[in-house]
């Protein structure tokens, strides 16, 4: 077994470039440990990184994972004492120590290996003191702790074919995104910009100025890059989204700010006035955007605020309304699209500015979107990032595997939302035990001094038509009720504005009944929309239009049997206290779901009576 291991290997890779490409192409290795390591920025959309140590007999390496190959380790390929090869690579050293990114690996046996083969020694870069005494497993991550040198000056690897990336002045080392760092110093990456942002200005006492964003992305990983001021007038319409580019130092690495960008990186580029950026002849090495998706139905589980990549069928689509930022008093053009899976479950997404104005899609389209922003504003929502993008009908295997789905059954679906779906007890909120109306009042859900949440399985039986809706703000984030100001303007307090016209929403009483009797449930705007199935604005213009149409509205609600998510909490109306039912999220009944429980009582009360 040993005998497959390309000894020799990993020196020639840091020490002799040329060499290791000639002699060992795609050399053969052992890795010995494998570790799962946090994210410097992590939280909220972290990506999951993974560092493994690999021998070749001689000597050992510590090496970082590239993210594209983290499910070898996720499907349990990668295991500690597999042997390994390794197709494609980057070797650095920073910080006195040698680092191999791992862009590409393929296990080729997995089963019946040691634990460690043969008596490797680490391998530390030439200008660093030989090691006394090395102990494989001691401290630091695998193998003894180095001890820092006199020059820590990184060494930069050399085994990439190189370019001359400044017309003739001098060669760069083309390197992964992946292997970027403050410590790197000449380099080269060759990347597709996946997304451009608009131009952006500020004015602040202490000056103005305008910068301009984009997305780099190769075979390794992604990173985010921006320009300020002069920068944006000599990059901004050389970079065109879906080319592909050299970029060259001077260009500074830093940390990223996380909360402008939703990539999975902890470094970010600033072009600075030296940065060479030139157009690649070859536009097809490089791949296009890379999604890393979540379905609809998985969001009740993501945290507020992480930043996924969804798809879906494009089921509506609203107009462009404006809103007025509370901040900065400018208008914003958004629109508000929902999207379906197969999961079941629909989402609402809001798309800004020109991506708002200019969507043309129909209903029915495939959407991906990658860099959406999570909410759990009056449920869970989405809203695409300005650093985000939107692709339409992409040529992806989800969205063949969604159109297929959706032209075979999904059209005639009903879809369950996240409206109102509340964080309880956690990030990811709990599920709450199903009552029937009787359990409820029984048990006193909602006398304790904390709210009692449950869900109930019920028919709507009555819904108030006085007072169904109020006048809203327009504002986002806003719903104080607005006054009509009697000139055609409707004045919100809370926000310091006027609008041409209010946003209507539901402020409803429902009745529901089930088998065990009835209870009176309040329901706000996302769930009264929901057991409507129309907007407040649609029933308020219905009312103003054609008041005796209203009345079969309400009537069309009834008798439809909802899967409600209730807050049952003590409230003190007048001088009186009385318990108030809220309705948190409603759903309309998974008929295959509720059919699997009913089995499975069956079967249950099957087994008790043998």
């Amino acid at each position: 077994m040993a005998g497959q291991i390309t000894q020799g290997a990993l020196d020639a890779m840091f020490n002799d470039p040329d060499r290791a490409q000639q002699q060992f192409p795609v050399p053969i290795l052992q890795c010995l440990q494998i570790k799962t390591l946090d994210s410097k920025n992590g939280g909220a959309g972290a990506t999951e990184r993974f560092r493994i140590v690999l021998s070749d007999l001689k000597n050992y390496v510590q090496c970082m994972m590239a993210t594209q190959t983290n499910h070898l380790v996720h499907d349990g390929l990668l295991q500690r004492g597999c042997i390994v090869r390794l197709k494609q690579y980057q070797a650095q050293c920073l910080k006195g120590k040698n680092i191999l990114i791992v862009l590409d690996l393929e296990v080729i046996q997995s089963l019946g290996c040691p634990e460690k083969m043969g008596d490797p020694q680490p391998l530390g870069p030439r200008s660093a003191e030989p090691q006394q005494n090395p102990n494989l497993g001691s401290t630091g991550f695998y193998g003894v702790k180095s001890e820092p040198t006199q020059d820590t000056k990184p060494q930069f690897p050399r085994q990439m074919p190189s370019r001359n990336a400044s017309g003739g002045q001098g060669s760069s080392t083309i390197y992964p995104i992946e292997g970027l760092s403050p410590f790197s110093h000449k380099w080269t990456i060759k990347a597709r910009v996946t997304s451009k942002s608009d131009i952006k200005t500020w004015h602040k006492a202490s000056g103005e100025g305008k910068l301009f964003s984009v997305n780099f992305l190769d075979e390794s990983g992604e990173i985010r890059a921006t320009g300020f001021n002069d920068q944006v007038d000599q990059f901004y319409d050389l970079l065109q989204e879906g080319q592909v580019y050299y970029i060259s130092t001077p260009c500074r690495v830093q940390l990223a700010k996380k909360q402008w960008s939703n990539l999975p990186n902890d470094y970010e580029l600033t072009f600075e006035r030296d940065t060479v950026i030139e157009k690649a002849e070859d536009q097809t090495s490089v791949p296009q955007v890379r999604f890393n998706f979540v379905n609809i139905q998985e969001l009740q589980d993501v945290e507020r605020d992480a930043t996924v990549d969804i798809i879906g069928v494009l089921k509506e689509v609203q107009e462009v309304t404006q809103i007025v930022s509370k901040t900065t008093q400018k208008p914003y053009d958004k629109r508000e699209l929902t999207l379906v899976d197969n999961t079941g479950y629909s989402v609402r997404c809001t798309i800004w500015g020109k991506t708002a104005t200019n969507f043309d899609a129909q209903p029915e389209s495939i959407v991906a979107f990658k860099g959406t922003k999570v909410s759990d504003f009056g449920g869970r929502s989405l809203s695409l990032l300005s650093s985000g993008t939107m692709a339409i009908d992409p040529d992806i295997p989800e969205a063949h595997h969604l159109k297929g789905w959706y032209d075979s059954s999904g059209r005639n679906n009903t879809f369950a939302t996240h409206n109102n779906m509340q964080t309880l007890g956690g990030a990811t909120g709990r599920k709450d035990d199903a009552k029937t109306i009787s359990q409820v009042k029984e048990e006193n859900l909602g006398t304790n001094e904390a709210p009692d949440y449950f869900a109930l399985k019920a028919t709507v039986v009555f819904i108030k038509q006085d007072n169904f809706a109020y006048p809203g703000c327009r504002s986002e984030g806003c719903n104080r009720k607005v006054t009509d100001m009697g000139d055609g303007t409707w004045r919100c307090e809370k926000c310091q504005i006027n609008h041409d016209r209010p946003q209507y929403r539901y402020i409803m009483s429902v009745n529901v009944n089930d088998h065990t009797g009835q209870l009176w449930l309040s329901c706000f705007d996302d769930t009264a929309r929901v057991i409507m199935g129309k907007s407040a604005d649609e029933l308020m213009e219905i009312r103003e239009t054609d008041e005796t149409r209203l009345p079969a509205e309400f009537e069309q609600a009834n008798c439809r049997k909802l899967n409600f998510r209730c807050r049952a909490k003590m409230d003190t109306f007048g001088e009186q206290q009385r318990i108030r039912y809220q309705v948190m999220s409603v759903a309309p009944l998974d008929y295959k779901m509720e059919g699997n429980k009913l089995n499975e009582l069956i079967n249950s009360y099957n087994q008790m009576s043998m």
